[in-house]
């Protein structure tokens, strides 16, 4: 097989080899000599079927390949001269045909022996029994005959057989016999009974006795019994029936099971409890049989002896026993003797620790002979357990044979002593890549054989070397452990074993994985029958491994059905169905771990419709009604809502009743007369209300007077001299009876003493006319029908018809308070004249004219409503310098009264409103000639203007503010003595003797010497085209008078020059952005342009750019609230490439006087160590570094320290008298001090005789173009030899 090829192990089996083989006993490889080994034998107690053949394992291994012999109860057995024993070819196994043959010939105790040259190894003594099934002796059974309450045991006694039966009892026709706390069957298999009742009696008791191994089954004789009720038992304290007396004893071996039995009787039938003296009972290996009557306890300890308390107890007492437990020991294996592979002259010891109660006694056998009657060994002594071998020697190979024994039995163990010379060998196999999860244990096997026992260490990566600590662990057998294996841990491994007789290596891969984790679970869904279930299931693993998720519905297959639909993360169950609930769970696994989580599906629907309707409790307003609820699907019913229908009134209808919570079952109805009920119900839960049920029976009420009047009696007239009286009519429902009719009153309050009235039927109005105009009145409506009235009616209090009212307010005055403000002042009208409920005064206003206006404009007429009894009001908003008229009326719910008198009043002068616009219409070096209109409302005579205007710099800061004030009748202006080439903010108000006004702004340049930027000048070229000019006037906004553009900067001439720092660019710049940028590209580049802020600069060096390129550059402006770019045009500039000043370094004649200097020392050095290999003498390494100077060390320039001899573009030639590998590539020395260099990481190796020898300059890079060389990483076994 290749030596690269590596196997992958799953990591949970390769844990369990690991841990197994880290406490295994030492292996030798068989194609070494070796003693024999017992590898497979029977149990010491062999029960045999007489139907089958006896066979005795006996199976060994050894070098040469040992032979077998048996003893029969303790003398030779000469297979060969049986011919019904057949010992199996390769092996001592023997099958005994016992066909036709007396099998009791075969029983006895038999002990195999596997012997080669180097020594004899035994079996275990193996006692052959043959099974028996006795039958049950002939026996006549009495009848049994026992008063009711008494105790009764009915015995089994089974015969004995090997082994044991297994009993219970039945009746004649194989049916067991029920057993409860009252009846029981005993460990020896009687039947007992605490108290015995009629239902007792019968005649087939029979016990029957099961023997395992022939399969028969025996059974005792029937057992009647009769039990008798003529003179009953009286109740009675309990009593113990088994064990008898107070206390009994037991004794049980450590490791088996303890089982304690306690069963009482009384009457009442006793319950049993256990408990211990001064400890509580271990519940972990404890177990209750029999309805508490046997304690059964696993795996006994001594902790487990002590004193057991039972106690029977019922109503009329208790009874106690103690049973005392004492604890023995068979022999069992503290550290059984192991075997010892040792080298010539070495010491091995045998040690044979045993644990017993009582002590075991120790024998040591040698080959099988005991160990004083073996052939005398003066390096062999024995103390005790312990052989101790001093100073072996070849030829002194053995088995040792520990034998200990106490009264409850024994123990054996063969361990062979092999006295070998061998150098190591690695077991494991090589290249195996081993993969772990993050976080768990990692075992990393190195199996080795050899003598003496190999040494082992481990590196990691071929170079750091492994030592035991937190991190790692190197067990005995060399198994290297990594605690908690983190994805840093993964590398190569190299295993490294070592003794006197040589080294041998082994390389092992780990891979340290991500864990497989679900990271979105799935949820807990509830859904409504018919719709779909989502679970979803997210997984994160890692990338190398392939997860397979599976999913499960209540831990088994999902069902194979289209509804269930499984992808890549997710679970979906379409239509829903009851039979889908239970448990989903989704399962993640990958060759190296698993997940899993779990959600519930419950389904749920709404209720299914009550049923069985029942009325009861009838009287004449109330009934009871009940009902059976339906299945409610996983959702609780919250309420139930009953309803009825009135058949008699509005048949098919069906009207909500009452509602009653979820958990009853039952409700009581309040009725009304006169109606035929029908009931019915239905229930809601979270997903809706179910199928009404099916109606009740019809349940008819009397009729009686009404229990009620009409509501929402008003009365309000709809003209001057009537009433209209209305009601909401009651319902038939309502009615409670037949002949319903409605008995209308009314009177004018306060004014009429008596009542006049009216009945009206199948009506909810009455008009009452001849009544004076909107006056109160008091109004009563009552029900009646064939049985009486209802009851007294409320009076409500209406009013007739309202009218216009008569009269307009008087004594109106005007107070004027500014020139938009007006106070209005008047007198009310009296209550009698609004003849209706007053809703307020309005007033009509009007402007007539502005009082510069000679002439009145036609304005629309405005209204102010001023609701409520007032008497005075405002007018805002008013216009100044104005002249108004007003008029008020009176309001009501009917309409309008008449106007008032028109009163008129002026509003005095205001502040005008901005100038219609301002424009500046030339500009000259140092002035700016102004034109602007009038404003549209002068709201007053006008004064005059006032203008202001002050310089703004490339800082976008403002400069002083000069004032100028300009007659009313101007409407332009030229600012002189300004400075040429500046941006000047202006501001222009109009003015009043109030004040001014608001201000409109503008900005504008005064004129530059060149308006046309200077085209874009290339190294070395002329000009280009001219770009378009740029004009310097901008205007800001002027809302809501007319719009202008805004604002744009104003760049001049851009000139270059290219200096050794960069390339200077430098321009002119009028505007007031913020953010002024200089940004470049390389020409013909697609990259993002780059840029450099420059703000209240007109220069810039662009630095680090790249000789010999051309880039394009421009100068932009931009400003937050604009969104558009303004810039310059491009600029091409030209980078030269940079001059070489480097000097020829190889037509320098110190360079040549070097390098002949160099070579001839490096010849010198070649040929002492030619001479000295040869003769084998050592160097030290301190030679070697003087002898390898470093052959690339090349005079440095001053100014960047590169080779003088070389341009840039030669960076990669070898250097003179430099050595080149094959690929081309020139390795770099690392420190030549360091330690990995020359111990642990490095190619440096070392002769037989211990010289140095091979490159150890530095850690070498993997070189996948060496020609033929290995491809793997230096090994460190090459620097592991000087130590050997």
């Amino acid at each position: 097989m290749d030596q690269n090829t590596k196997w992958v192990l799953n990591i949970r089996v390769v844990l369990l080899l690991l841990l197994s083989h880290v406490t295994s006993a030492l292996e030798v490889p068989l194609d070494l000599p070796q003693p024999p080994t017992i590898t497979l034998q029977s149990p010491k107690d062999y029960i045999f079927d007489p139907r089958e053949n006896i066979v005795i394992h006996c199976e060994a291994k050894g070098k040469p390949s040992p032979s077998f012999s048996w003893a029969r109860n303790g003398t030779h057995f000469d297979v060969e001269k049986d011919s019904k024993v057949l010992m199996k070819p390769g092996s001592g196994t023997l099958v005994i045909d016992i066909s036709g043959e007396k099998a009791e010939a075969y029983e006895g105790t038999y002990q195999c022996t596997a012997h080669n040259d180097h020594g004899t190894a035994v079996s275990n003594n193996f006692v052959i029994r043959q099974s028996r099934s006795p039958l049950w002796p002939k026996e006549h059974n009495e009848a049994i005959t026992v008063q009711m309450g008494v105790p009764l045991v009915l015995m089994c006694r089974p015969p004995a057989g090997l082994p044991p039966p297994v009993i219970f009892w039945m009746d004649n026709n194989f049916q067991r016999l029920p057993l409860d706390k009252r009846v029981s069957q005993a460990l020896n298999g009687d039947l007992y009974f605490s108290n015995v009742l009629p239902e007792d009696t019968r005649r087939d008791y029979i016990c029957y006795a099961r023997f395992p191994h022939t399969q028969t089954i025996q059974q005792k004789q029937p057992i009647s019994v009769t039990v008798l009720d003529n003179s009953p038992e009286r109740e009675r304290r309990p009593g113990f029936m088994m064990p008898l007396g107070p206390t009994s004893t037991k004794m049980v071996l450590k490791g088996e099971t303890l089982v304690l039995e306690c069963i009482a009787e009384g009457l009442p039938t006793p319950e049993v409890q256990w408990q211990k003296d001064g400890a509580e009972l271990p519940v972990s290996r404890m177990s209750f049989r029999n309805f508490n009557k046997m304690l059964k306890i696993s795996d006994v300890n001594e902790a487990d002896a002590g004193n057991y308390h039972c106690t029977a107890t019922n109503i009329l007492g208790a009874a106690h026993h103690t049973i005392k437990v004492t604890v023995k020991a068979a022999p069992f294996w503290v550290s059984a003797p192991r075997n010892l592979i040792l080298a010539p002259n070495e010491t091995g010891v045998l040690t044979c620790l045993v644990g017993g109660d009582p002590k075991p006694k120790i024998t040591w056998f040698v080959n099988g002979f005991h160990i004083e009657n073996a052939p005398e060994d003066h390096s062999r002594k024995v103390e005790g357990d312990t052989v101790i071998l001093n100073n072996v020697q070849s030829g002194s190979s053995a088995v040792y044979q520990c034998n200990a024994s106490n009264e409850f039995g024994y123990l054996m163990a063969n361990a062979f002593v092999s006295v070998l010379a061998e150098p190591p060998r690695v077991l494991t196999p090589p290249n195996q890549v081993y993969q772990v999860i993050t976080n768990n244990p990692a075992l990393l096997p190195c199996a080795t054989f050899g003598s003496p026992i190999p040494a082992i260490t481990w590196f990691k990566d071929s170079q750091t070397s492994i030592k035991n600590g937190d991190t790692y662990v190197i067990h005995e057998n060399g198994t290297l452990e990594i605690h908690v294996a983190q994805p840093l841990n993964s590398g190569k491994y190299t295993c490294i074993a070592t003794n006197n007789l040589g080294i041998k290596e082994n390389h092992i891969y780990l891979e340290v994985k991500e864990s497989t984790r679900i990271l979105k679970q799935p949820e807990y869904k509830v859904v409504q029958r018919g719709m779909s279930a989502l679970f979803e299931c997210k997984v994160k693993h890692d990338p190398s491994l392939v997860p397979n998720i599976m999913w499960l519905k209540d831990n088994g297959e999902l069902p194979d059905h289209e509804r269930f639909e499984v992808g890549t993360d997710s679970l979906t169950i379409k239509d829903v169905t009851d039979g889908d609930e239970g448990t989903y769970t989704c399962i993640v696994n990958t060759t190296l771990d698993k997940d899993s989580a779990s959600a519930m599906l419950t389904v749920v629907e709404k209720p299914d419709q009550p049923t069985d309707l029942e009325l009861t409790d009838q009287t004449e307003r109330s009934v009871r009604l009940t009902w059976i609820p339906g299945d409610n699907h996983n959702s609780p019913t919250q309420k139930f809502l009953i309803q009825y229908e009135d058949l008699l009134h509005q048949p098919g209808v069906w009207i909500n009743l009452t509602e009653v919570d979820g958990t009853s079952t039952t409700a009581q109805l309040n009725l009304s007369p006169y109606v035929y009920y029908s009931f019915r119900v239905l229930a809601l839960n979270e997903v809706g209300y179910s199928l009404p049920s099916q109606p009740s029976s019809q349940y008819r009420t009397n009729p009686a007077a009404p229990d009620e009047n009409p509501s929402d009696v008003q009365g309000a007239g709809t003209e001057p001299n009537n009433l209209v009286i209305s009601w909401t009519a009651l319902t038939g429902f309502q009615s409670n009876g037949p002949g319903l009719v409605y008995k209308v009153q009314w009177r004018q309050k306060g004014v009429e003493e008596h009542w006049s009235s009216r009945t009206v039927a199948n009506a909810s109005q009455l008009v009452v006319t001849g009544t004076p105009t909107f006056v109160p009145y008091e109004i009563k409506v009552q029900a009646f029908n064939d049985y009486g009235n209802g009851p007294e009616s409320e009076v409500v209090v209406g009013y007739s018809g309202e009218d216009l009212p008569e009269t307009a307010p008087e004594s109106v005055q005007v107070l004027v308070h500014n020139s938009t403000l007006a106070e209005i002042h008047w007198e009310p009208v009296s209550d009698s004249t609004v003849r209706g409920r007053l809703q307020g005064y309005k007033v009509y206003y009007r402007h007539n004219r502005t009082l510069q206006d000679a002439e009145e404009k036609d304005q629309q007429e405005q209204v102010l409503m001023f609701s409520g009894n007032r008497s005075e009001g405002r007018l805002p908003g008013l216009q100044p310098y104005s002249l108004y008229s007003l008029f008020i009326r009176v309001l009501n719910n009917k309409g309008e009264g008449p106007p008032s008198p028109i009163k008129t009043f002026e509003t005095p002068e205001g502040v005008p409103g901005p100038p219609s616009f301002l424009d500046v219409i030339d500009r000259g070096l140092d002035s700016l000639t102004l034109k602007w209109g009038a404003p549209m409302d002068n709201n007053g005579r006008l004064a005059g203007y006032t203008l202001k205007y002050q310089p703004v710099n490339n800082t976008i800061e403002l400069g002083p503010v000069q004032v100028m004030n300009l007659q009313a009748n101007e409407t332009s202006f030229t600012l002189e003595n300004l400075n040429s080439s500046v941006l000047y903010k202006l501001y222009l108000s109009a003015k009043t003797i109030k004040g001014s006004g608001p201000t409109i702004t503008e900005e504008a340049f005064t004129a530059m010497d060149s308006v046309h930027t200077q085209p874009p000048v290339e190294t070395g070229k002329g000009p280009t085209e001219p770009p378009h000019p740029t004009s310097p006037i901008t205007q800001s906004a002027r809302p809501p008078f007319h719009k202008v553009l805004p604002v744009r900067p104003a760049f001049g001439t851009v000139n270059t020059s290219v200096s050794e720092d960069g390339a200077v660019i430098s321009w002119e710049y009028f505007g007031h952005h913020k953010n002024v940028y200089v940004e470049y590209i390389v020409d013909n580049s697609k990259e993002d342009w780059k840029k450099e802020l420059v703000n209240g600069s007109h220069s810039h060096l662009i630095r680090g750019l790249k000789p010999a390129t051309s880039y394009r550059v421009r100068v932009v402006a931009r400003d937050p609230v604009d969104p558009a770019v303004h810039s310059t045009d491009e600029v091409l500039v030209s980078v030269p490439a940079v001059p070489s000043r480097q000097v020829d370094i190889a037509t320098q004649g110190w360079f040549i006087g070097l390098m002949c200097a160099i070579a001839l020392l490096i010849l010198v050095l070649l040929i002492v160590c030619f001479i000295k290999r040869n003769k084998g003498g050592k160097y030290p390494v301190k030679e070697k570094e003087d002898a390898h100077q470093d052959p690339e060390i090349q005079p440095m320039k001053e100014d960047d320290g590169t080779f003088g001899e070389y341009s840039d573009t030669e960076d990669h030639k070898p250097l003179k008298g430099s050595r080149t590998p094959s690929n081309g590539t020139v390795r770099r020395d690392e420190s030549d001090d360091s330690l990995v260099d020359y111990g642990e990481g490095g190619d440096g190796q070392f002769n037989e005789d211990g010289s140095f020898i091979g490159q150890y300059s530095g850690k070498k890079e993997k070189d996948t173009h060496e020609g033929n060389e290995s491809s793997e990483a230096p090994s460190p076994v090459n620097a592991m030899n000087s130590f050997v």
